[in-house]
């Protein structure tokens, strides 16, 4: 295992000190490689034309998915169709195998007067001793605040631990108490992959649920999942996720309204548009017959874009509803998000470089789904590395001995102010939609607006880092920290629903 350039893995890091010393090597030494190249009389063309085409999909992928999202605002029926590409477009849609048998569409509300939930698993991933202090009340969450399917159901703990730890007491007299939680410690298991799997083993649920430990779903979650599992069309639904702490600080709440973005108006849009989705590693919601012959790959640093990829290539079926809606803890440090997110991009990294090929040739996605996944797996790998050379750029045309190239700075000028006022019309779609009891408000989303050059600068520098370790080798798998969040009005209103 090579050494890894994951900062603030340390105890004690000067972390303003650190970032600046990475942002100052990785901007100047394309600087000074621009500078020498231009000075060559070298064109820097081809560059610059990627980066236009760059900021011209953005564009567009943005500002579509954000409109077919105020577009479904208009609608009276949220549950129409959708792969909005799909039909009005010359784009054949593609067909269900001839064994499953479509069925009428069903809303949450008419669902039980319909037919009776079916006996469900719910699989909670947890390594114990980072989720010790948060865990019983998640279970008790589960327990007495989600409404049970009238089969009934199962709530498996699906755990490893080096160490046995004096909550698992606790947890082995709490499910004395609730017949239905069932306690799976995972021998030998080091990745939560390994803790699925053991649990998709023993699950006898017609539906499987997948959570994390800090995950606190509201009281319907389950009926609104099998509305849309029921018909026969769709094997998975991921629902959205929101920060329940972003009163924490103010990370927490940057956090809160990017998730706003990205589940509320990002995936939706998707799904919207493309009919396609991916699931997110919790909050989501498989047809068991359809999640346990893929199951999870244990050393993928990212395990939920894996099987959303895999279950695609095998002609799976996923769907997003924003209104199947869960509760999580966001990082309340930048350590915990450098972590969290650089093993992101790095995982996304590792999929494209796995499926890319595969994607393209594949007869289960249409014409509308091939180009959308492609874009995505596209964008991990290039995104951030293209959008960082836009400043070294910039700076060595005016320090080289070359003419400067007005209709490059012009042209990148009007596309990152498209961009920025993009972004910004996202951010005010989704905090209009955002759900009436969460605890962050439109002064968060200014708030965002206002810091999120530097956020994306921070994304963007930890994408960089990313780059760098997967082309090293490095494959280092750090543990998102939970800590407990005070009760805050997002809690009282989902226990309120039941």
């Amino acid at each position: 295992m090579k050494s890894s350039l994951a900062l603030f893995a340390e105890p004690v890091l000067a972390t303003a000190r650190r970032l600046l010393w990475l942002s100052t090597w990785l901007l100047w030494i394309p600087v000074a490689v621009y500078i020498v190249a231009l000075n060559h009389n070298y064109s820097l063309g081809i560059l610059q034309g990627a980066l236009l085409v760059v900021s011209l999909v953005g564009l567009v992928v943005i500002n579509t998915e954000t409109a077919v999202v105020i577009y479904s605002c208009r609608r009276s029926n949220p549950w129409f169709n959708r792969g909005l590409l799909q039909r009005w477009g010359p784009i054949r849609p593609r067909r269900r195998p001839p064994s499953t048998v479509a069925r009428p569409a069903l809303t949450p509300e008419r669902l039980p007067a319909q037919v009776a939930l079916p006996f469900v698993s719910i699989i909670v991933a947890a390594y114990l001793p980072n989720e010790q202090d948060i865990i019983e009340e998640t279970l008790l969450h589960w327990l007495t605040q989600v409404t049970p399917p009238a089969q009934g159901w199962e709530i498996i703990l699906a755990y490893n631990t080096p160490v046995r730890l004096p909550v698992e007491t606790h947890l082995q007299a709490l499910a004395r108490r609730y017949p239905a939680l069932v306690l799976l410690p995972v021998a030998h298991s080091h990745s939560k992959a390994e803790n699925l799997n053991a649990a998709l083993q023993v699950a006898t649920g017609e539906m499987t649920a997948i959570f994390d430990a800090d995950h606190h779903p509201a009281a319907d979650c389950l009926s609104r999942a099998w509305a849309w599992l029921y018909q026969g069309r769709y094997d998975m639904v991921q629902g959205r996720n929101i920060v329940r702490n972003a009163q924490d600080n103010w990370l927490t709440q940057l956090i809160a309204v990017e998730f706003e973005c990205i589940y509320g108006v990002s995936h939706y849009g998707r799904s919207l548009l493309a009919d396609t989705a991916l699931f997110g590693g919790s909050n989501g919601y498989w047809r068991t017959a359809a999640l346990r012959p893929l199951g999870f790959h244990p050393t993928r640093l990212t395990e939920d874009i894996d099987i959303t990829v895999r279950s695609l290539l095998k002609g799976c079926r996923p769907v997003h509803d924003p209104a199947i809606v869960t509760t999580e803890l966001a990082p309340d440090n930048l350590r915990g998000l450098w972590l969290q997110r650089q093993r992101w991009s790095q995982g996304w990294l590792e999929v494209a470089g796995l499926y890319l090929g595969a994607v393209l040739r594949s007869p289960h996605l249409d014409a509308a789904q091939k180009p959308y996944w492609t874009l995505m797996l596209l964008f991990s790998q290039g995104f951030y590395a293209l959008v960082w050379q836009v400043v070294p750029m910039l700076l060595s045309i005016y320090l080289s001995d070359r003419d400067r190239d007005l209709n490059f700075e012009n042209l990148n000028l009007v596309l990152m102010g498209l961009l920025t006022l993009s972004v910004l019309l996202q951010v005010a779609v989704a905090m209009e939609l955002r759900p009436t009891a969460c605890t962050y408000t439109r002064r968060h989303g200014v708030l965002y607006c206002l810091l999120s050059p530097i956020y994306f600068w921070l994304k963007a520098l930890i994408g960089m880092v990313a780059v760098v370790n997967h082309l090293s080798g490095s494959r280092v798998w750090h543990v998102t920290a939970r800590t407990k969040s005070k009760p805050n009005r997002w809690m009282l209103a989902l226990r309120g629903v039941k």
